[in-house]
């Protein structure tokens, strides 16, 4: 048999009331006998769960919390569609953006120019290809007689990925949506796509930016060419060549 102070000790650990007879010196009360209630930490009436009758109890583990849908894009106009794009927490990048990079330029341009994420500067200002890499593609532009205000840049993705990596095929997956309602709002001729991450992505390829450029692709419905990324023709500057025939067949298919 177990000495009264354990088996106290266990009953209270568990849980059960224990119940005492009281001894006659003891001060008269209202009841005959006194409830001991076990210790417990106080709760809140919030911190109970409720619990149907009949139901199964439920561990303390949460249920996974389920993907915010995304929305209905197909009557948002220009300021709608960036202010979504603004306020979007669907693959996460929001915890480390400064803020997103919606896009830039003409809102009825004939040439669509989408990039990868933004870059950290890009970030930090709110606009796609700032700095020495803008600046290429605004002589690139200006070469086959197109200024920047003259046509619509963005990327493929709107926020700025952590230390410059990649897209992840989530992130792509959730912003996509926002791509296709600004190429629905721009009814653009041509796309021009910048980039080997920006070219894979749209066309859903492993290849090469090298074997995806000199083709004539096509995306949601448009013509798309693929070339190189003005910051890798800064890097192998002997490569502009190519991405010259690339602008040439831009300037055809928009005179067409």
């Amino acid at each position: 048999m177990l000495p009264e102070e354990l088996r106290r000790y266990y009953l209270d650990a568990m849980g059960i009331q224990v119940w005492e007879a009281l001894q006659p010196e003891a001060a008269p009360v209202a009841a005959a006998q006194e409830v001991v209630e076990p210790v417990v930490a106080e709760k809140s009436v919030d911190d109970v769960p409720m619990v149907e009758p009949g139901a199964a109890e439920s561990t303390a583990v949460d249920k996974p919390t389920q993907a915010t849908p995304q929305p209905d894009l197909s009557s948002c106009n220009w300021p709608e569609l960036e202010a979504l794009v603004q306020h979007c927490d669907q693959c996460g990048l929001q915890a480390t953006r400064t803020q997103t990079v919606f896009g830039a330029g003409k809102q009825t341009a004939s040439l669509l120019v989408i990039g990868e994420a933004p870059t950290l500067e890009e970030d930090a200002q709110g606009e796609p290809f700032v700095g020495a890499a803008g600046q290429l593609l605004s002589a690139m532009l200006q070469a086959i007689g197109l200024q920047r205000e003259d046509v619509y840049i963005t990327s493929i993705l709107k926020c700025h990925t952590p230390d410059g990596r990649d897209p992840l095929p989530a992130e792509l997956a959730h912003c996509r949506h926002y791509l296709h309602r600004q190429i629905e709002l721009l009814q653009p001729k041509v796309i021009l796509a910048v980039g080997r991450v920006a070219a894979q992505a749209l066309l859903d390829s492993k290849e090469k930016i090298s074997a995806l450029r000199g083709i004539q692709h096509s995306y949601s419905g448009r013509v798309l060419i693929a070339s190189y990324h003005p910051v890798y023709l800064m890097h192998k500057p002997s490569e502009k060549r190519k991405a010259w025939q690339d602008l040439l067949q831009v300037k055809r298919l928009l005179a067409g």
